[in-house]
């Protein structure tokens, strides 16, 4: 504490700075379908298309990572305040997106590329509220698990603890999000499917290494 202000730790400040980024970029990324390589041949194997995932989902999944590894240096009230933090990020950059795409363009501006603008940042009401809703539950869910599985082990099983609750908040991410955007627009059954599955994949393959990073970048950050 120096002169009566409290200071903010380093690596909370770099990764809450990265955190509002990511909440931002998401929904962007999300407009484009990507392969899983080798991953997608799961898909034929359970009946399904080869798995693909939108773009968005390795932001997210940033997300969860950031928050974990603030849970792990910081404690539960300070990454559940984080990701309540993150709604202003998220819905000031849907706000302005609305606004950019209701101004007009200007006169001498390709029309293909305005055309292309509004597609890619265009949505409905539902994909927006789905996004919203699915990011507050899916993010504080990750948060209250990855927490109280530390409460059991300890500082121990860092991995397990990261990828446990990886997994089963894209899951609720992924109902959430799918059911609010699309339920009643087409059959969902196979897009939720895979979208858990491929989901599930990467949480457990790209969640554990990366909370190990952060934490280990945080604690250096915070010497």
């Amino acid at each position: 504490m120096t002169n009566g202000q409290t200071r903010i730790a380093p690596s909370l400040f770099a990764f809450a700075i990265f955190y509002g980024g990511m909440v931002c970029i998401a929904g962007v990324l999300g407009n484009k379908q990507v392969a899983l390589g080798p991953l997608a041949a799961v898909g034929p194997m359970l009946g399904l298309g080869p798995l693909a995932v939108e773009a968005g989902i390795f932001a997210f999944l940033l997300l969860v990572t950031l928050s974990s590894a603030v849970a792990e240096l910081h404690g539960r009230a300070i990454a559940t305040r984080l990701v309540q933090i993150g709604f202003a990020p998220l819905i000031a950059s849907i706000l302005l997106s609305l606004l950019v795409l209701a101004a007009p363009a200007a006169g001498d501006m390709d029309p293909e590329r305005a055309k292309a603008f509004a597609l890619m940042m265009g949505g409905t009401p539902r994909i927006w509220l789905g996004g919203i809703i699915a990011y507050g539950i899916s993010q504080t869910l990750n948060v209250t698990l990855f927490a109280a599985l530390k409460g059991r082990e300890g500082s121990r099983l860092l991995w397990l603890r990261a990828a446990v609750a990886g997994i089963l908040s894209q899951i609720v991410d992924t109902l959430l999000f799918v059911t609010i955007a699309f339920y009643g627009v087409f059959p969902i059954g196979e897009l939720l499917l895979g979208q858990m599955i491929a989901k599930i994949l990467l949480s457990a393959i790209f969640v554990p290494p990366v909370v190990y990073l952060l934490v280990a970048l945080g604690r250096r950050l915070d010497r």
